[in-house]
């Protein structure tokens, strides 16, 4: 039997499993993406949990498919000018892996493989006009139009993490200020409560943390988590009026704590998208769990290779 070998590699870790037809986690394993080191020993390393993974799920590979974190090129399977692994800028990691396997290999962005992934096994199977949103430490997403992913010029994946909320707003690591992820991600939501005075010199402030000091009545965490629902409601309003989409479907870290705040999100929307038919647009929750990205990954190769 055969079945998906899937890589997801992120700044903090990578993850390598096998992923059958339905998109079930059939093996897998994970390691820091640090210690991975420079591309040539950490091409040995994901080759040899590939083969070990295969080995555990009892399944060949029959193809392999990558999410990455970003810039990538996955028209032509390189990685861009890496943030958190610079040491990898440049290398064809498509052209590697498919010269050891001798099967067909496709790379997107992370973010890009999780809308594929809901939009076919998750939550949003069946919508046709679907966008993935993933809060974490910052901000991602795809947009899958007409059943399709889509791309922008070049092939590129869009940033609307970098739409600007607030011209005056805090710095974005993009050169503007006031984007959606300066205001509205895990790390501008800790970020946000270490400024304030009631906790200056405090660190560590995770957005789990706050949500949790929300939840025993802090004053302060309950001012941060409904700053947060606005500036999440704002972005999602924009995203709104400018695709109409079937359904919003919000994956991370942040929406296991904040979408129990669903409801307050659409109400920010809500004032903002009076010329769509916003009622006719789902926002919910992504379903596919802790293995989400690797979940996608796989997901990658099946819509370049099969369901085209």
């Amino acid at each position: 039997m055969a079945a998906i070998g899937a890589v997801d590699i992120g700044g903090t870790k990578i993850a390598v499993g096998m992923v059958d037809y339905a998109g079930r986690v059939l093996a897998k394993e994970e390691t820091p993406s640090q210690s991975a080191g420079a591309w040539p020993e950490a091409r040995e390393r994901i080759i040899a949990m590939l083969h070990r993974a295969a080995r555990v799920s009892g399944h060949s590979i029959a193809g392999i498919g990558i999410g990455s974190t970003g810039p990538i090129d996955p028209i032509r399977g390189k990685f861009g000018n890496l943030d958190a692994l610079p040491q990898w800028s440049g290398v064809s990691i498509v052209d590697d892996l498919s010269s050891e396997f001798h099967v067909p290999v496709a790379m997107e962005n992370d973010a890009d493989a999780g809308a594929l992934a809901e939009a076919s096994w998750g939550t949003g199977a069946g919508k046709l006009c679907l966008i993935y949103v993933t809060i974490g430490t910052g901000i991602g997403g795809g947009i899958i139009l007409d059943g399709k992913l889509y791309r922008g010029v070049d092939g590129s994946h869009p940033e609307f993490a970098h739409q600007v909320i607030e011209a005056n707003g805090p710095p974005c690591s993009c050169g503007l200020s006031g984007c959606w992820e300066s205001l509205a991600s895990g790390l501008a939501m800790s970020r946000w409560m270490e400024a304030q005075p009631e906790y200056a010199g405090k660190t560590g402030l995770t957005a789990r943390r706050i949500y949790a000091l929300a939840g025993s009545a802090d004053s302060l965490a309950e001012r941060a988590v409904e700053r947060e629902t606005f500036y999440l409601g704002i972005g999602l309003a924009n995203l709104v009026n400018l695709f109409t989409p079937n359904a919003i479907i919000l994956g991370g870290s942040i929406m296991k704590s904040a979408g129990r705040y669903l409801r307050e999100m659409r109400q920010v929307m809500e004032r903002g998208c009076r010329f769509v038919p916003l009622d006719k647009v789902e926002l919910r929750l992504a379903s596919l769990g802790e293995d989400a990205n690797l979940i996608g990954a796989a997901r990658v190769w099946h819509h370049r290779f099969v369901s085209a």
